[in-house]
């Protein structure tokens, strides 16, 4: 249990973090959710990687636990640098550009509805394949596949409505 703790506490944490937005909760839930993996433990069938069946916990409890203000708002944080093979030392701007991007990115998101974000954030920022999407998710992998692209074409669209090619991104 302490190398599973140590292996995936922090991409648990930065997990319920990214749908609660506060960090005392967040803590509070990750803890809950490695207390339900030691409680549940001869539940785990190995069909999936162990982090999959933890985010699942994860989700889950996030859900239970998130505030009506936040369930409202529900506005994903990026984090990371999108863009930022586009920074150059010799170009001074560059780095500005790159925030400007990000900001962009993130308003976009915004507008995506909740299930779209959530495909993002679990592809593009978790790193999940599509089977643990589809397994975090609850629901068929050929769902989760259908549901990337079209949050995938929804994202293309709201960035080129906002003046920026996606390609660059």
């Amino acid at each position: 249990m302490r190398i599973l703790f140590s292996r995936h506490h922090l991409a648990v944490y930065r997990f319920v973090m990214q749908r609660l937005r506060d960090k005392a909760l967040a803590e509070d839930v990750t803890s809950e959710v490695f207390l339900d993996v030691w409680r549940n433990a001869s539940q785990f069938q190995g069909r999936s990687a162990a982090l999959t069946w933890i985010l699942a916990i994860a989700r889950h409890k996030a859900f239970a636990a998130r505030p009506k203000s936040v369930i409202h708002q529900s506005v994903i944080h990026l984090g990371g640098d999108i863009g930022a093979a586009a920074e150059c030392a010799d170009d001074p701007e560059a780095p500005l550009q790159v925030q400007d991007r990000k900001t962009i990115l993130r308003k976009c998101m915004t507008r995506l509805s909740a299930e779209h974000r959530e495909v993002i954030d679990l592809v593009y920022y978790q790193e999940q394949s599509m089977e643990s999407v589809a397994t975090i998710l609850g629901i068929p992998r050929s769902t989760a596949k259908t549901r990337v692209f079209y949050a995938r074409k929804r994202l293309a669209d709201e960035l080129r409505k906002s003046g920026v090619d996606w390609i660059s991104l």
